[in-house]
């Protein structure tokens, strides 16, 4: 199954943008080319770049918090397991305090790095770390892979309270939904909200075989789903069949 996901604010579509280069990193820093450590100092830059937004910091910590709260006022219900529940809100209160102690905005300690910000001033430039451009950074290339990745681990662990505390309250959302199958009538589908509650991400799961593309749109009153048809390398057109796929809604 081919898993989608929508985000329904802008706070939870920066969530799943960093998760997205915290995984990317995580493939690459163990790989042993220099090219695969190019593309790993060039994702450890976007990841600062996402980061940079003000209030990134302390909205994770405030979702840290209020996820705390919510988990704490299931004490005494006999349907919860305490063990489990404090094992949760200890990693939340983990997240919390090594966020709560980095300096300024998630991986600003980097900036002090004049090497790695010469590479940083001209990685997006087409072509521009090339070996006659930055040969300091072309002469750590030729480095030994374990050497390379221990300079990478260390580049990396300022950013790490920070990938911690989004994969945590990533999964805490997701395991809030209950999936539920339901049918796209002609390639289309269209759900009204539930009043009362506050939707944050929408998942959706579809087979492969049925070679179908969603496009997803959504507020916090209805949900659209429109499947599409790749007919062509370049071209997708709507599909007409009654298509099923899962779906789950979190909150």
């Amino acid at each position: 199954m081919i898993l989608y996901e929508y985000p329904f604010n802008e706070r939870i579509r920066t969530y799943l943008r960093l998760e997205h280069l915290f995984r990317r990193l995580g493939e690459l820093v163990p790989r042993e080319h220099p090219l695969d450590h190019h593309y790993a100092i060039a994702t450890i830059f976007e990841v600062m770049d996402v980061a940079a937004r003000a209030d990134l910091k302390s909205d994770v910590m405030k979702d840290l918090e209020k996820q705390k709260s919510l988990l704490n006022g299931y004490r005494g219900n006999p349907g919860v397991a305490e063990a489990v529940l404090d094992e949760v809100v200890g990693k939340l209160d983990a997240c919390f305090s090594a966020l709560n102690s980095l300096p300024g905005k998630a991986g600003q300690s980097l900036t002090d790095n004049e090497w790695l910000m010469s590479i940083r001033s001209r990685i997006g430039i087409p072509g521009g770390t090339c070996e006659f451009d930055l040969p300091a950074y072309y002469a750590w290339q030729q480095l030994d892979a374990p050497t390379r990745q221990a300079d990478l681990g260390t580049w990396s662990q300022p950013l790490a309270p920070l990938a911690e505390s989004i994969h945590l309250l990533l999964r805490l959302l997701r395991d809030s939904g209950s999936p539920q199958k339901v049918m796209a009538v002609s390639g289309q589908f269209q759900q009204t909200l539930p009043q009362g509650r506050t939707f944050q991400l929408l998942r959706l799961r579809i087979d492969p075989a049925a070679r179908l593309v969603p496009e997803i749109s959504g507020n916090r009153l209805m949900v659209s789903v429109r499947l599409m048809r790749q007919v062509s390398s370049d071209k997708l057109q709507p599909s007409g069949e009654n298509s099923e796929f899962e779906l789950t809604l979190c909150s």
